[in-house]
């Protein structure tokens, strides 16, 4: 698969928690598994801790994508880093300081990212794009597994795939909320290069033919 193909991270969020890591072995084509981790603060709902994540990490048979919707994320996200996350995502509005805190998640050994909710703007970040290696986007309001994709975020996300081109960055610019056949090819043609898919994946009867499907859907609608 070529490096610049489209990537498609699974949601854990809607895979069977008591069989995690049979779940896990269905997404073997994957590029990432995406989880989430929740605190009942930052967002209304609560998932699982460093305890958990741990586990995931030490199972699966992709690199960890893990999307941060804590407050204080200074203080805690590095310890997901140390975990041997390949990718670890904070919130823009929770991070007192996000460069120095992206700076230390890129110390430890982890891809930085920044993300974003609907209703946040993104020209902040156009000045600091080298400083993190994925933006997310999202598409639906961060805390709960199962929304419709919010198309009034695009517009943003075409911001930034084209200040990023224009600056000649390379930063993965991620969606996540409601992506599935129907909505993806929207979000690549605005920019999108990194896909979060969460029942589209773990609902499908065949998840690796769906993880290939969503793909290549990507990859005809790319910006």
């Amino acid at each position: 698969m070529p490096t610049d193909a489209p990537r498609i991270n699974p949601s854990i969020l809607a895979a069977d928690f008591v069989n995690v890591e049979a779940e896990l072995a269905r997404i073997a084509g994957a590029d990432f598994v995406h989880v989430d981790v929740m605190d009942n603060h930052f967002v209304p709902n609560l998932t699982f801790g460093p305890q958990m994540v741990g586990r995931i990490q030490e199972t699966s048979p992709v690199p960890l994508d893990v999307h941060l919707m804590i407050d204080d994320p200074d203080r805690w996200a590095p310890a997901y880093a140390e975990l041997g996350a390949a990718s670890v995502t904070f919130h823009l509005e929770a991070a007192a300081s996000p460069v120095a805190l992206a700076r230390q998640l890129r110390a430890i050994g982890a891809r930085a990212g920044v993300a974003v909710k609907p209703g946040t703007p993104v020209e902040n970040l156009f000045d600091a794009l080298n400083e993190f290696d994925q933006i997310l986007v999202m598409t639906v309001e961060p805390g709960f597994g199962g929304q419709s994709f919010m198309p009034e975020t695009m517009p943003k996300l075409r911001a930034l795939a084209d200040e990023a081109k224009r600056r000649g960055s390379s930063v993965w610019l991620q969606v996540d909320g409601g992506i599935g056949e129907s909505t993806i090819a929207q979000a690549a043609e605005a920019g999108a290069d990194t896909f979060v898919a969460g029942s589209a994946v773990f609902g499908a009867d065949d998840p690796d033919r769906a993880i290939q499907s969503l793909r290549a859907s990507a990859a005809r609608h790319r910006h």
